[in-house]
């Protein structure tokens, strides 16, 4: 399930989900189920409480093929499973040329498999299929940071945000990802503020990287702030262990009594 782009998590075995943190206002829900036609529909700013999502099986070989290579894509932890989601990808495109959405999920199985040529292709294809396309103008940053062109990146990321009128918070992170290259830490740590106001608490690891932004820029209140929430909405990430290794001497130095770090 994802609200306005940003995907809020997935049903129970009754098919029911669970979403909090919604802003006011109106939003756009989009929902996807294995083996049923992918449903979008718009939310009025008055629509609150339970809503019903009628699903329809499809037969349609090319939306299958598209569902098990973003399935694959998100499981795979190698490169020879991220191998077979491209091939399920290519076989989706051979079927629907015009796939846009395809050739987005297979960009960013190449870009995880360092091609970045390749990559940059299946964006221009997506552009081709869809014009404004937010998401593709992300991906395409993303590549480009990757590919060390900065300022190519930073042009796709602003694109983005600017087709998605503001509201792309992957471009945003992307963005704030080069600024802390640059060394321009309150750069980053707005683009940072930014892309969470805009996740709603799904992606804890920007509120690390929000943390360690401030920590640059020795705001070490905001520092603690960020991490605690990280450790709040993910107390058993990768991450947990050296924060809370650290904590301690930034509450020190939060409250001006910065000791050494042991």
């Amino acid at each position: 399930v994802w609200i306005d782009e940003v995907r809020r998590g997935a049903a129970d075995a009754d098919g029911k989900l669970v979403i909090k943190n919604v802003s006011a206002g109106r939003h756009a829900l989009r929902v996807r189920a294995s083996g049923f036609k992918e449903v979008t529909m718009a939310l009025a700013p008055a629509r609150r409480g339970e809503i019903a999502v009628r699903l329809v099986r499809t037969t349609d070989e090319a939306e299958l093929l598209f569902q098990q290579a973003e399935e694959a894509r998100e499981k795979a932890r190698d490169d020879v499973a991220r191998e077979a989601a491209a091939g399920l990808y290519r076989r989706a495109l051979q079927l629907r040329p015009r796939f846009a959405a395809a050739h987005v999920g297979l960009a960013r199985v190449l870009l995880e498999l360092n091609d970045y040529n390749a990559a940059l292709e299946e964006i221009d294809a997506a552009h081709e299929s869809r014009a404004n396309f937010a998401e593709a103008s992300a991906v395409e940053g993303r590549i480009l940071r990757m590919a060390a062109d900065a300022d190519g990146a930073i042009k796709a990321f602003q694109s983005a945000i600017v087709e998605a009128k503001g509201f792309q918070p992957e471009a945003h992170t992307g963005l704030a990802l080069i600024y802390e290259e640059k060394g321009q830490h309150e750069e980053a740590a707005a683009e940072f503020r930014t892309a969470i106001a805009q996740l709603s608490d799904t992606e804890p690891v920007v509120y690390q990287l929000l943390g360690a932004a401030y920590e640059k820029l020795e705001k070490y209140k905001e520092a603690v702030a960020a991490y605690e929430k990280y450790l709040e909405l993910s107390p058993n990430g990768s991450l947990a262990p050296a924060i809370r290794s650290v904590m301690d001497q930034l509450r020190r130095q939060a409250e001006g009594r910065a000791g050494l770090p042991y």
